[in-house]
């Protein structure tokens, strides 16, 4: 932090939680604890993990914050619980509800055949509707509609010719 030196395990980004909720040094930490500065934190709208509270309480007490022993982080998450659980809801949004599960019992009956078109063609290799071949007369019919036109050159030959009829005038 700016003022003194810098926090042991705090990052740059927690860095600045702390300064933004008033918390600028060491001996400003110690003041309040480790759980008082999280819930500061959490309080002010950020939104830290856990790994915050441990480095505050390794900052306190000089140790890298993997090095804090698990039954103080225990002692800590239950007291971060707690202070949680008295913050009221969040605005614009409704209270997290509790989490269920709903689990689907096994139906043993089979299940309806799906008509999904009114085809009396049936249903060939690979789920597709089957078709019959298209008889030539069919194919002649339709002719004038979907014949490729061979007579027209690519794109780039139509534009090339259009830049150089315009490049001659």
């Amino acid at each position: 932090m700016n003022t003194g030196p810098k926090l042991r395990n705090i990052g740059p980004k927690s860095a600045a939680w702390l300064r933004q909720v008033g918390l600028r040094s060491l001996e400003d930490v110690a003041a309040i604890g480790a759980v008082d500065a999280f819930m500061k934190v959490r309080r002010a709208g950020f939104k830290p993990s856990l790994n915050l509270l441990y480095s505050l309480e390794g900052a306190l007490v000089d140790c890298h914050w993997q090095e804090v022993p698990e039954a103080r982080r225990q002692e800590l998450v239950q007291a971060a619980e707690a202070a949680i659980a008295l913050l009221p809801p969040p605005r614009g949004r409704p209270a997290a509800s509790p989490v269920t599960t709903t689990q689907m019992q096994a139906d043993d009956s089979p299940m309806p055949a799906m008509a999904l078109f009114d085809d009396d063609r049936g249903v060939g290799e690979w789920g597709r509707v089957s078709r019959p071949a298209m008889t030539a007369a069919e194919r002649n019919s339709l002719w004038p509609h979907f014949r490729p036109c061979q007579h027209a050159p690519p794109l780039r030959v139509a534009r090339r010719a259009a830049y150089t009829a315009r490049a001659s005038r």
